[in-house]
């Protein structure tokens, strides 16, 4: 038995078990990362399917008959795409995550995790739905502000159940979802940097704080 006269032992015991009992301590920064080299694949999938031009929206809202093939296809061509980079993504976040619970020791789906998981999947949801219907009206400039702004909702709701570094990363993808509203031609390139750098850089600050 440990020494009870050490108060700050105790203490810092007392607040692990707490920490681990209400919030997702299992996420692993390699989750950040692999989502980030996915995301930016992605991203360069759709820039060389839309003819290496940044400007996705004033590509597909050209008219009609000067369109291309490649062109009139670009809705379902990004549907499918954003579609494979979120599956990517979840399967390596789900394997990684597993792992990382099994290392610490932890249970893999508790009550913590429930928390995490409704937290994320409600605002994301709501947010590929109303990308849908804005597809669906040809508002293809508005999409990557929208998926940005969406993600940084549900980031920064999320972030209350898991760790706090979470928050940062939340405002940063609002920052860019707002610019990429007003610089409506270049949003492929903040979906890039949102949704690819920025995930590499908190995954590789994230597993150098807490799992190495």
């Amino acid at each position: 038995m440990k020494n009870p006269e050490n108060p700050l032992e105790t203490l810092s015991e007392i607040r692990s078990l707490m920490e681990r009992s209400s919030r997702f301590i299992s996420l692993s920064g390699l989750t950040g990362v692999f989502a980030g080299v996915f995301a930016l694949v992605g991203a360069f999938v759709v820039y060389w399917k839309s003819d290496y031009n940044l400007n996705i929206a004033g590509t597909y809202e050209r008219p009609r008959q000067y369109a291309s093939p490649q062109i009139s296809e670009m809705p379902l061509f990004l549907v499918a795409v954003a579609l494979v980079v979120l599956i990517a993504s979840l399967t390596a976040g789900v394997l990684l995550t597993t792992r990382q619970a099994r290392r610490k020791n932890l249970p893999v789906w508790d009550a913590s995790a429930k928390r995490v998981f409704w937290n994320l999947l409600i605002p994301l949801a709501a947010g590929g739905i109303f990308c849908l219907i804005m597809l669906k009206h040809g508002l293809v400039g508005l999409l990557a502000p929208a998926t940005l702004l969406f993600y940084g909702l549900a980031l920064l709701n999320v972030s209350k159940y898991t760790y706090s570094d979470l928050r940062q990363l939340a405002l940063c993808e609002l920052v860019l979802g707002l610019l990429a509203t007003w610089f409506m031609g270049y949003g492929l390139l903040f979906w890039a940097i949102g949704f690819g750098i920025l995930h590499i850089i908190y995954g590789i600050l994230l597993y150098n704080k807490y799992e190495r």
